[in-house]
């Protein structure tokens, strides 16, 4: 690894790395037919390929960067792992196409929080839905969501190749994919599959979309606004969490977008935050006025998502 490249740039570089071989491990736990499936409370799997996936990620990452916190959504791992799941090698392209942001020229491990959700989408797994499933690893410095991964362990390439890697770093850019603008006659929204209710559906209705795309996953979802299929992403609901929503809100928001809760809020991503993102999601891909939106959410649901 080019060890001279500034610090936020080498952590880009080497999750991009580390999130495809998380992928294959992905995959890899899927051709073996045995899942592993353990409840770890109402609607929230874990699977083998989860553990797995993390162990990989939590592991690579502490080797290279042992100074940095790192929270997994599966708790604390188990850093023995086998040599193949240890990535200490970076993305050259990556550290040799762009250059740092001068924001973080300076930047110290110290500084920097890494939120890993290693199988986002995990009901979606189980379930067959497959190109949905993602592998997340968001950067977080002071607080800010500044760079992420979001790696499609299904995706099909029109090379053959299964997978890719979208990054993004603010005031960097994002790669690994083509963003299109959403059509201009009609205004989609993208939603959750397994966890409405009446306040997500009130929020849905006042908003009056030509479309409603019902899908799982927080990576998947952004991925969806960044390639046209949906102008917003509407979840008023306190079903997520920081691992969930810190690598995809770096994304969007390196493209141009932004992704806050359903009060305009921006999420905290320090160390001593709690998980849950109590107030919900709402993102908007570049083009979209996010304070349009906000001003059409019901007072009823902002007093409902109104929790610190």
């Amino acid at each position: 690894m080019a060890t001279s490249s500034p610090l936020v740039m080498r952590l880009v570089g080497s999750s991009i790395k580390i999130a495809h071989r998380a992928g294959k491990i992905i995959r890899d736990v899927m051709c073996r037919g045995d899942l592993g499936i353990v409840e770890k409370g109402k609607d929230d799997l874990q699977t083998e390929a989860d553990r797995s996936a993390q162990r990989c990620i939590v592991a690579s990452l502490s080797k290279l960067f042992p100074n940095v916190t790192i929270i997994g959504e599966e708790g604390p791992s188990d850093l023995n792992v086998p040599d193949d799941w240890l990535i200490t090698e970076s993305n050259t392209d990556f550290l040799e196409k762009h250059k740092c942001p001068d924001t973080f020229v300076d930047l110290k491990e110290s500084d920097v929080v890494i939120w890993v959700d290693p199988l986002d989408g995990t009901s979606e797994y189980t379930q067959g839905f497959l190109e949905r499933v993602t592998v997340l690893i968001g950067i977080a410095v002071n607080d800010r969501a500044v760079g992420g991964i979001i790696h499609q362990p299904y995706y099909n390439t029109e090379s053959g190749d299964v997978g890719r890697t979208i990054w993004g770093l603010k005031g960097c850019g994002t790669g690994g994919i083509l963003p299109v603008k959403p059509p201009t006659d009609r205004f989609l929204v993208t939603t959750t599959r397994s966890h409405s209710n009446g306040i997500v559906q009130s929020a849905l209705d006042a908003l009056t979309p030509d479309e409603v795309l019902r899908v799982g996953g927080a990576g998947y979802k952004v991925l969806q606004l960044l390639e046209g299929k949906a102008h917003a992403y509407v979840f008023a609901s306190a079903g997520c969490k920081k691992w969930d929503t810190c690598a995809p809100e770096a994304v969007l928001e390196a493209n141009g977008g932004m992704l806050t809760d359903m009060l305009g809020r921006h999420y905290c991503y320090g160390k001593n935050v709690s998980y849950p993102n109590s107030s919900g999601v709402l993102g908007t891909v570049a083009g979209v006025s996010h304070e349009d939106i906000l001003s059409k959410i019901p007072d009823t649901v902002k007093l409902a998502m109104d929790k610190p």
